[in-house]
């Protein structure tokens, strides 16, 4: 592509397409851009933030049809990006590289291996390879640990884990109609903890576990999982998971929406010699285990931006690659089918172990598992489920290797009667 302003359109008006239509406003007036058009189904419902993002004075074209806008402007666009609700990413994608144009695609590309692979069928006829929007692989701080990782200064990775800790009120349900569910109108949907709020993290330990360079992403061959669900929805919304690579490095993750208080994540890599501690918007922490410290702090930069100006480079010759790409998303994508495979059914939390509360605001509640906070911790540190440590709503899991992906979709009808049932 030339050196000109790269042409862009974006799909969607609404949730995180507000945070594209912002930060690409931005890249225009920089010059790195121009936004064509732009569309949503709905765009009458958008008119302030329209007015906030000047599209009548930047003459960006409005349509309530993505097909009818790529119709209509594919000879005049280099890239469009896909902000937009899960189910639709795959068919996005497709429209967009059939037409020639190159994909920025926000995260998760997809949940469901399956549709992940047809994608990549899809990109394989493609000019340009497709962006995944896994903001935090931008990281300087975060690529220059995983470099000295290769370079072997804290000796060989063994293990790499989770913890997150994200409160969401029962509101954050009821957002949307695929919020929480298993399947919607008999597709995979599969929206969880794990596999949307907090997916970037799952996608960074694959990144700390890969081991063929720089931006590489090291995959499963078997997860034990234990599922918990406290809301009232189709599918989990606390999620204890142990998995081997393919390279043998150890992926622990906890992660639970049904919590009160105070958000907290971190991410761990347990070395030969040192373990490093990770905290994104934050810092980091190195413990040798001779002893000695360092701490920094970690990026606090606008993430967005910089994986826009990176793609926006590699489309124009200047980076060798995206920063992660749909094949990249594998991992993650297994990480997130195994789990299911794994547990085998989704425990419903007694409401003898929970507690609710109101939200601040009052349009909602908090729902959290009595003891979640210290089950997540004991987690991390010791690696027990909670079916292991004795607390009243746990229950024993199981244990699924990648070969046994194909039995998905089957599962995952059945937990959905499960959850019909209880």
């Amino acid at each position: 592509m030339s050196h000109q302003p790269l042409r862009v359109a974006i799909i969607g008006m609404g949730g995180f397409a507000q945070s594209h239509h912002q930060t690409l406003l931005a890249l225009e007036k920089a010059g790195a851009c121009r936004v064509v058009c732009t569309c949503d189904p709905q765009p009458e419902n958008f008119e302030a933030e329209q007015g906030k993002w000047q599209l009548a004075e930047r003459n960006v074209q409005v349509y309530t049809d993505y097909v009818q806008m790529l119709e209509t402007h594919a000879a005049q666009l280099d890239v469009v990006t896909v902000p937009t609700p899960i189910p639709l990413h795959a068919p996005m994608h497709r429209a967009i590289i059939e037409r020639g144009l190159a994909c920025y695609l926000e995260k998760p590309p997809t949940l469901n291996y399956a549709e992940l692979e047809a994608m990549l069928d899809v990109e394989a006829r493609a000019q340009w390879l497709t962006q995944v929007g896994f903001n935090f692989i931008v990281e300087t701080t975060r690529q220059e640990l995983k470099g000295r990782i290769l370079n072997g200064e804290f000796g060989g990775v063994q293990k790499v884990g989770f913890l997150g800790f994200w409160p969401r009120p029962t509101t954050y349900f009821t957002r949307a109609s695929w919020a929480g569910k298993l399947m919607l109108e008999g597709k995979l949907i599969l929206d969880s903890c794990v596999g949307n709020a907090m997916a970037h993290y799952i996608h960074n330990l694959h990144f700390w576990c890969g081991q063929e360079g720089l931006f590489s992403w090291a995959d499963l061959t078997s997860v034990e999982a234990e599922l918990y669900r406290a809301h009232a929805i189709e599918n989990f919304d606390t999620c204890f998971a142990r998995g081997i690579c393919t390279n043998g490095i150890e992926v622990h993750v906890a992660a639970s929406h049904a919590c009160e208080g105070k958000q907290y994540h971190r991410e761990w890599i347990e070395c030969e010699a040192a373990i490093i501690t990770y905290v994104t918007h934050n810092n980091y922490h190195i413990a040798w285990r001779n002893g000695r410290t360092e701490e920094a702090p970690t990026d606090h930069r606008g993430l967005l931006l910089e994986n826009f100006q990176h793609y926006f480079q590699y489309l124009r010759g200047e980076q060798p690659r995206p920063l992660t790409g749909l094949s990249d998303s594998r991992p993650f994508v297994h990480f997130n089918n195994l789990i299911y495979l794994a547990a085998q059914h989704i425990t419903p939390v007694a409401a003898s172990s929970i507690t609710r509360s109101a939200t601040p605001q009052g349009d909602g509640q908090w729902v959290a598992i009595n003891g979640i906070q210290q089950a997540l911790e004991t987690f991390a540190s010791t690696g027990q489920f909670p079916s292991e440590q004795g607390v009243e709503w746990g229950r024993a899991g199981g244990a699924a290797t990648f070969k046994e992906l194909p039995a998905l979709a089957s599962t995952v009808q059945q937990m959905r009667q499960q959850a019909q049932v209880s």
